[in-house]
């Protein structure tokens, strides 16, 4: 379970954003006062910070500054009521890794801590762990995998750009950690960069750098990611995202091995390695005019697929007992494995969110776990629904992922005895959006939303 540290000296913010974390199971240390929130990081490390940045005594960018100089890398959240270009290049430029304005979308603040302790989960799984994890944390025997490991292994030696191709939590950027690993730059930096977190200007900014007054708020000379892996490998998430001005761009750093910090004059020589990596179908971006065919197949010189989870069943036994040890010694818990029905359901889901999604239920399943061996009572409501968990329903002329939802949302509104505030809670939304749903799917009348 996630230990996130919120800061905001507004105490009903604070209270607010606790439930919804705790929603999410998470665990929430809440402070009003920045130095309070200091020394409780001092004694008690967190997983995730998010801190309001007008705040009396210490405001936030000072605060961010100050947890970055005691904890390298810990994930930090900025928000603020006074939202602006100023405040977010600042917040970014102190170490930042997401930036959301007041009044927040409940949802989306929880989708954006999501995203945060993702990453971070990503970038520790990749790290190495002996010999479990020699291919940087990817695990698999199907012949859809030994592909990607075979590729990998002749990729890797090589300077060509490589392509990573997949659906959101299948393991792209493990693939990329792995090539740098196997490759001559591996005792030379590895830059990983979320495409799609970022503005244009914030994301320019980052990947070439800056001088010294090119925009409002750049206070100082600031070297871009790609001059900090020089020689070895920057890693490009979500390339699809890149704005046509950006790309054109990239293209020329791919072309002439040179970068040029935003403002600035020079041109510098790189030798850098570049990996990228999408969910999306560049192919239909190019012939839509959205992405640039000259870009495009500078990119694809190396291609590799990753596969989702629901195409590869049978690595998932190997998956789960891979994951629940993995959970087993996070969480400090005596858990050996799982039963054969818990594990029946595990391999009949579709897993939408791929091994991200699997990774994540493991670890939820474990640290609440009483015995040592998890069964399908330890096992998420939605896996036990015989709608969504049901392998039947996932091909052919079978019912659409709205119409599952739509079972699963009747399925536990019955089960909670009709009562919309209990199935919120076990849904994960708040009750207005409960009703807009049951709206939406024909399952209430019509009528005004609760205030």
């Amino acid at each position: 379970m996630p230990r996130i540290l919120v800061v905001d000296d507004d105490a009903v913010t604070c209270r607010l954003l606790a439930e919804v974390l705790r929603r999410d199971q998470a665990e929430v240390v809440s402070c009003t006062d920045p130095r309070q929130a200091l020394a409780r990081v001092a004694s008690q490390p967190v997983d995730l910070a998010i801190i309001d940045v007008r705040m009396p005594e210490m405001g936030g960018l000072e605060l961010l500054r100050n947890l970055r100089e005691r904890c390298a890398d810990l994930p930090i959240i900025v928000m603020t009521a006074f939202g602006s270009i100023d405040t977010a290049v600042q917040a970014f430029a102190s170490g930042a890794v997401d930036y959301v304005s007041k009044p927040m979308n409940l949802e989306e603040i929880s989708a954006t801590v999501r995203r945060a302790l993702e990453r971070q989960t990503v970038a520790q799984a990749a790290l190495p762990r002996g010999e479990e994890e020699e291919l940087g944390g990817l695990v698999g025997r199907t012949p859809a995998m030994v592909e990607v490991y075979k590729t990998i292994a002749r990729a890797a030696p090589g300077p060509s750009t490589v392509l990573i191709l997949g659906e959101s939590g299948t393991g792209k950027e493990l693939v990329a950690r792995a090539i740098h690993r196997h490759s001559p730059r591996r005792g030379r930096p590895f830059v990983a960069v979320d495409c799609a977190a970022l503005t244009e200007t914030l994301l320019e900014s980052e990947l070439f750098g800056h001088v010294r007054g090119a925009f409002t708020g750049a206070v100082g000379d600031r070297t871009g990611l790609f001059a900090e892996a020089d020689g070895g490998t920057i890693f490009l998430d979500e390339i699809g995202e890149i704005t046509p001005a950006l790309q054109s761009k990239l293209l020329r750093v791919l072309q002439e091995h040179q970068v040029r910090p935003v403002g600035g004059t020079q041109w510098r020589s790189v030798d850098v390695r570049v990996l990228a990596a999408t969910n999306r179908d560049l192919g239909k971006a190019v012939a839509d005019g959205r992405f640039r065919e000259d870009l495009f197949y500078r990119l694809k010189v190396v291609t590799i697929e990753l596969p989702p989870l629901r195409e590869r069943r049978d690595d998932i036994p190997l998956l789960v007992e891979h994951l629940v040890r993995r959970a087993a010694r996070q969480c400090s818990k005596h858990v050996t494995g799982v039963s054969e029905a818990a594990l029946e359901l595990l391999c009949g889901y579709h897993w939408p969110g791929n091994v991200r999604e699997l990774a994540h239920v493991l670890e939820r399943s474990v640290a609440l776990a009483q015995h040592e061996v998890l069964g399908t009572e330890d096992l998420p409501a939605e896996l036990r629904a015989p709608g969504p968990a049901s392998s039947d329903d996932i091909a052919g002329d079978r019912p659409t992922l709205q119409e599952l939802k739509r079972r699963y949302i009747q399925r536990v509104l019955e089960e909670n005895g009709g009562n919309v505030s209990r199935a919120a809670g076990v849904l994960g939304v708040d009750r207005r959006s409960l009703y807009r749903m049951l709206q939406r799917y024909g399952l209430a009348p019509r009528g005004a939303l609760p205030g």
